[in-house]
């Protein structure tokens, strides 16, 4: 039985995340307060996403739901305030996030000079526009279609508690200080499982809700970027290497695996659940 210990949402891709004690499921991700995971993103101006690859500073700006507006903060910079209401009006930038190219809509010249000042580079800010689905790869579903919106691949992206303690075990035997879950940026957290055990439930599931591990979740280096101050620091990816080389993902360094909604779409998920996390043979 495992147990949800954390839920949190994006609402802008590669910014702070909005931990919530509950969140409704659907289909493309987790929504909360009225605000979708990753619905908003920074690119450049010819669309190409960008990342706390480029700007590791985006760590440092804050979401957060206020009434009828998403209010987001960062040091140094005034509060900005976007609608949460979908503007029909919005130009269409055509959008690349990795091998998918997605219509999205601009956010306006206004929240592009905010967010350039935050991260200190040219950037527009766009939003997932309503009409538009984005389906994920079958390739690691069997077939089954899924969906979301800016996420790198799936919709959502679970760890196990323990698969961080492991690893924080490690890192503290190698003198190095040990890693809160923010650096690895999931969705769902779960406790009462073995660590890294996720890699091999074929689903958890409760009263008509179902979620499917399908991927495992190849890490780049932003686990290396202090997220309280926007700094990178020691990879722990060198640690990884040692143990967590997936050679499903041609040797990628893998920890977290990436899920689908297999069922339950509109219900909602809370903090303190209990999961029945069922073992693939």
């Amino acid at each position: 039985m495992a147990t949800l210990t954390e839920l949190v949402v994006y609402p802008i891709k590669s910014c702070a995340g909005l931990s919530v004690p509950q969140a409704t499921l659907a289909p493309s991700g987790l929504v909360a307060e009225g605000v979708h995971d990753r619905e908003w993103m920074l690119v450049t101006r010819e669309g190409q996403f960008l990342t706390q690859r480029e700007y590791p500073r985006m760590a440092l700006i804050a979401p957060r739901v206020d009434g009828d507006a998403l209010v987001v903060e960062a040091p140094g910079m005034p509060l900005l305030r976007l609608p949460l209401a979908h503007d029909a009006t919005a130009a269409i930038l055509q959008v690349q996030i990795w091998d998918h190219s997605v219509p999205a809509a601009d956010c306006g010249d206004a929240a592009a000079a905010w967010f350039a000042d935050a991260i200190g580079g040219a950037c527009r800010l766009v939003r997932f526009r309503s009409d538009v689905q984005r389906p994920t790869s079958t390739k690691w579903t069997g077939g089954t279609p899924s969906e979301t919106r800016f996420a790198d691949g799936y919709p959502l992206l679970l760890i196990g508690q323990a698969s961080l303690d492991d690893l924080n075990a490690k890192l503290v035997a190698a003198g190095r200080a040990p890693l809160p879950m923010n650096r690895f940026r999931p969705n769902l957290v779960v406790e009462g499982i073995e660590a890294f055990e996720e890699d091999f439930v074929e689903s958890f599931s409760t009263d008509g809700l179902s979620l499917r591990p399908v991927k495992p979740c190849a890490r780049c280096p932003i686990p290396a970027i202090d997220q309280a101050s926007g700094i990178p620091g020691p990879d722990p990816l060198d640690i990884l290497q040692t143990y967590r080389a997936n050679p499903r993902m041609e040797d990628a360094v893998c920890m977290g695996m990436n899920c689908i909604v297999q069922e339950g779409a509109g219900q909602v998920l809370r903090v303190g659940q209990h999961l029945d996390a069922s073992i693939a043979f």
